[in-house]
């Protein structure tokens, strides 16, 4: 069964980038936001299993979001994406609740499905 993917980012060429590689790895993207506050709407109204989130977002950050939706009751996991290194970051990343952290270069469903699987 495929995981239901909620893609969070500011720029339109990594979402659908992002959208056609997972997807042909087996995921469902059930959906895309563009800022922090949509994000959280849009993990609310979707309830996907994964929010794969960029770091720098506009207005409420991925590290606010991902505090947000990864400790409701239920809530999705949360990998964060950026494209700057991991170490950049330091421990903000376990911090927020995210289950990790893959630099947007690095992005495939193998990736991902290693952290999902910790």
């Amino acid at each position: 069964m495929p995981h239901r993917v909620l893609i969070v980012d500011d720029h339109p060429i990594f979402r659908s980038s992002a959208r056609l590689l997972l997807e042909s790895e087996g995921f469902e993207v059930v959906g895309e936001a563009v800022d922090g506050e949509s994000a959280i709407e849009q993990t609310a109204a979707l309830s996907p299993e994964l929010v794969l989130l960029d770091i720098q977002l506009p207005g409420i950050d991925g590290f606010e979001v991902a505090d947000r939706v990864s400790r409701t009751d239920g809530g999705p996991a949360v990998i964060l994406v950026s494209s700057r290194d991991g170490g950049d970051y330091g421990p903000l990343i376990a911090a927020c609740g995210a289950r990790g952290f893959v630099a947007k270069a690095d992005l495939s469903g193998d990736r991902l499905r290693s952290l999902l699987d910790d």
